[in-house]
């Protein structure tokens, strides 16, 4: 099993995209052999997967959708539970509904309307997980999404969703951290959704972004924030909402005030919305023990977290380079 060297020769056939090949392909490489007990598991999964028939991808809000003919749909539900928990999505396979954790749909309507179309662009997905966005951004006509997810299951996920499709899209998910990427202005659109909160260093984060967009190029950030006015930072110690590595929170304007100090034009806020239980919630595709937000979140107090912090709230901010 190859789970990327094809796709990505494919994809980096571009003269901009071609610019860090060779070192997205030694990242992606190492990350691919380190030693994980769950890799012969997952492996098993996508060789199941891909042998089975190919379909056609359509989207089926909230789903993006697989038709595929005379497929084994018990033989398919066995292998997609090998690479649980599916945080992102949902997918339907025929008539099978993959419920991820995330209505990754409800997101994506919030964003879609706010932004430049994506149609012939070149678009950068930092922290991309199963890259359900991924998709998602080339369903909308880009030249090349190239999502980016350390974490290396979720590389596993899209690796199946994508063998499923007869006529692949111009995407790609690889196993690299933005610090590590080549630093080169060639993308015309950068999201960056549920990351800057888990940054030691938002500053770095954002300058790390904008080393990657071509003058003018958009950026989405998608991020927790917390009421109060310019300078205030929510700093959890400990857990928040029982996610570990949140570093930082901050305020709206305080959120504005970085990305102005960071040398981004224009920040507008598109959204601001509350996570609620339809949006994020227990599925049995986050497994027999999954917890989620329902479980995140204060039993006698759904404004608090568990901890006793403001309940999640995120916002959609774009702005230009």
């Amino acid at each position: 099993m190859n789970l990327f060297l094809d796709d990505l020769l494919t994809f980096f056939d571009d003269f901009s995209l071609n610019k860090i090949s060779k070192k997205c392909l030694a990242i992606s490489n190492k990350a691919f052999q380190v030693n994980n007990g769950n890799i012969p598991k997952w492996s098993q999964a996508i060789d199941t997967i891909d042998a089975l028939p190919k379909g056609k991808v359509a989207l089926k809000q909230p789903y993006i959708s697989i038709n595929q003919d005379g497929i084994d749909s018990e033989l398919l539900m066995e292998a997609l539970h090998k690479l649980i928990p599916w945080r992102k999505g949902p997918f339907m396979i025929n008539g099978l509904a993959l419920e991820s954790e995330w209505d990754g749909d409800m997101k994506w309507q919030r964003i879609t309307k706010h932004i430049k179309p994506l149609e012939n662009k070149l678009v950068l997905d930092v922290g991309a997980g199963n890259g359900y966005f991924t998709i998602r951004m080339a369903m909308e006509g880009a030249k090349r999404v190239l999502g980016i997810e350390p974490f290396l299951l979720f590389n596993y996920q899209f690796r199946a969703i994508k063998s499923m499709i007869k006529s692949p899209l111009n995407a790609l998910l690889l196993p690299v951290k933005l610090e590590d990427m080549p630093k080169k202005p060639i993308f015309d659109t950068v999201f960056s959704m549920g990351v800057l909160y888990h940054q030691r260093d938002h500053m770095a984060h954002l300058s790390q972004l904008r080393e990657m967009m071509v003058p003018d190029a958009e950026l989405v950030i998608e991020t927790l924030v917390i009421e109060g006015p310019e300078d205030y930072i929510l700093v959890p110690k400990g857990r928040y909402a029982q996610m570990r590595n949140v570093y930082s929170i901050p305020s709206i304007k305080t959120l504005k005030s970085w990305l102005n100090d960071a040398n981004f034009n224009n920040a507008r806020v598109v959204d601001v919305s509350k996570t609620t239980t339809e949006e994020q919630r227990k599925t049995p595709w986050i497994g027999e023990n999954g917890a989620s937000l329902e479980d995140f979140l204060d039993p006698l107090d759904d404004s608090l977290t568990i901890e006793g912090y403001p309940a999640p709230v995120r916002t959609i901010v774009v702005c230009e380079r």
